[in-house]
């Protein structure tokens, strides 16, 4: 099965493919979707869409797994993630592709078996399963690997 994991953002999105065989994951490729920062927000979401429309032609993946959203205090930030999210979903939809949602408690238990865990230990643990020379930059690429590896572990089907 090919997993699309996704770290949603509007100046940056995470994004990366596992194929699971069994129980083995495989990163097929990972990346992130990055938007001009002085952009018309209409623009940064279409630019959003198109490239991960070409991710999913690309990769044609079976399951679409995301983070669901973190609050901060900053509430127009908020507003513009709920946006690029929407654009997410509207992306998989469009693509007859099912969506799950995780935490980021979810995701950090699955992956450290603590749901305090530092982005340093998530991290560590994403290169140990996925035996990495290197963790890929930014860190939204590698919280999406770290969404689809909790997807590859899940017994949520779709």
């Amino acid at each position: 099965m090919k997993i699309l994991g996704i770290d949603p953002g509007i100046g940056r999105c995470g994004w990366a493919v596992l194929e699971t065989q069994n129980t083995k994951l495989n990163l097929l490729n990972c990346g992130c979707i990055e938007t001009k920062t002085n952009g018309e927000i209409a623009q940064r979401l279409k630019v959003l869409f198109e490239n991960l429309n070409e991710i999913i032609k690309k990769y044609k993946p079976e399951i679409l797994a995301i983070e669901d959203l973190f609050f901060n205090k900053n509430a127009k930030t908020n507003l513009m993630v709920g946006e690029a999210r929407g654009i997410i979903l509207l992306t998989a939809a469009l693509n007859n592709i099912p969506v799950i949602s995780y935490t980021p408690l979810q995701v950090k238990i699955a992956l450290t078996g603590y749901g305090r865990a530092e982005k340093s230990q998530v991290g560590f643990m994403v290169k140990n399963i996925l035996k990495l020379e290197k963790l890929p930059k930014p860190d939204d690429t590698v919280d999406a690997i770290a969404i689809a590896i909790t997807q590859g572990f899940s017994k949520k089907k779709f």
